[in-house]
């Protein structure tokens, strides 16, 4: 019986481990710039938001990215600068997390893209 439970917790603390690796260690971390194409909340349990920015001509130039719920001025900016040059700084994420997004960068600032803030 004791051999269970201390199994059971082994196990548990690697899971407990993984998760926290994967949630707070980065990937890499980085700024892109470009066209605000897309920004929108979406899912059918976990809602979560998601965008794209056009970086050139061809849509083989897509960044996609996510967002955190808790990033409220962030999302506040991605609403209001709709269609318009952006320049995002972001985290890379080592894996995927269902619940916080559908991919590895989110956008922690969003900034306008103008001559003066290049």
């Amino acid at each position: 019986m004791k051999f269970l439970i201390k199994t059971f917790i082994v196990i548990l603390l690697l899971i407990a481990g993984y998760f926290a690796f994967v949630y707070f260690v980065t990937y890499s971390e980085g700024v892109r710039a470009g066209e605000l194409v897309k920004f929108s909340k979406k899912g059918v349990l976990f809602k979560t938001w998601e965008g794209e920015i056009s970086q050139g001509v061809s849509e083989a130039q897509i960044f996609k990215f996510s967002v955190e719920d808790g990033e409220t001025q962030v999302i506040e900016g991605l609403n209001k600068y709709q269609g318009r040059l952006v320049k995002l700084s972001y985290f890379e994420r080592y894996k995927t997390l269902f619940w916080l997004g559908d991919t590895h960068y989110f956008v922690t600032k969003v900034e306008l893209n103008t001559p003066e803030n290049p």
